[in-house]
């Protein structure tokens, strides 16, 4: 069976953020990942780490902003990234610096990079080379420091004009940019909306060893896996089968409050066969 983590963005907001860690370890969650930790010093965020087993997955670097301040207050903004912005390169820069700081930090393998709005006015094709050149210039930064970033496809119903929204489009920047830590992030509730046949897109990209994180919820509401249409029971029995060894990421939000919510991880960790 998969391994979980709680998204503590979206999950717990029951308790104020730092109080979410104490909150997940009580349900029994060895992982966490949230969206932004930049409005925190990390020494804090580490100490809740520690204080409570978790492991920090993944986080996303920031959305915007060019001091912490700003990066901090950039998605409350609307900001929603740089990597495919012309004339925010250095803003883009900016952003993945600090993320990998946070990341070693914090012991986080690897930071989601968001690629941003595509401008009124300009085509999707046409800022490519621009992400391109941007995600392997953060890419070495990354290897610098060990550190895997991602890149994800987002629907266009919860995010319009986002620059990435398919998986064949993250595969395609992936072969241009030609760097090993450079991977995907499949977020299955995303994938559903765009593009459905998930169960296809599982068996076509996981076996490349290029995706290095995933994340569920149900669809279309994003609350629970277990409500929805997603036949979830059946994805996480083929990410088994594929052998996926890597995090799923619980990114949904609860529909009636998180503990009582978690139901559906309960009976999918009861169904694990023993070793």
């Amino acid at each position: 069976m998969p391994q979980f983590a709680a998204n503590l963005s979206l999950m717990y907001t029951e308790v104020p953020f730092l109080d979410r860690f104490a909150a997940a370890a009580r349900d029994g969650f060895k992982a966490v990942e949230f969206l932004f930790p930049y409005a925190y010093d990390p020494s804090r965020i580490a100490a809740l780490l520690k204080a409570h087993g978790l492991q920090l997955v993944l986080f996303n670097a920031p959305p915007g902003g060019a001091d912490l301040a700003a990066m901090a207050a950039a998605w409350d903004q609307q900001a929603r990234g740089t990597a495919a912005l012309p004339g925010r390169e250095d803003e883009f820069r900016a952003g993945v610096l600090t993320a990998l700081r946070y990341a070693q930090a914090l012991d986080c393998p690897r930071i989601h990079v968001l690629s941003g709005i595509v401008p009124a006015g300009v085509e999707r094709e046409s800022l490519k080379g621009l992400a391109v050149d941007n995600l392997r210039w953060a890419a070495a930064e990354a290897a610098r420091v060990g550190r895997d970033i991602l890149i994800e496809p987002i629907n266009l119903r919860d995010m319009p004009r986002y620059f990435l929204n398919r998986q064949d489009h993250a595969h395609e920047l992936l072969d241009a940019v030609q760097a090993p830590n450079l991977k995907v992030q499949m977020d299955l509730y995303h994938c559903q909306i765009v593009e459905g046949d998930v169960a296809t897109k599982l068996r076509r990209y996981l076996p490349t060893g290029r995706v290095a994180h995933i994340q569920i919820a149900g669809v279309p509401d994003r609350h629970e896996p277990d409500q929805g249409e997603l036949n979830y029971s059946y994805l996480l029995d083929m990410l088994d089968t594929l052998g996926y060894t890597g995090w799923v990421g619980c990114e949904y939000r609860p529909a009636a409050g998180t503990s009582q919510g978690l139901g559906w991880r309960n009976r999918a960790l009861a169904a694990q066969p023993l070793p």
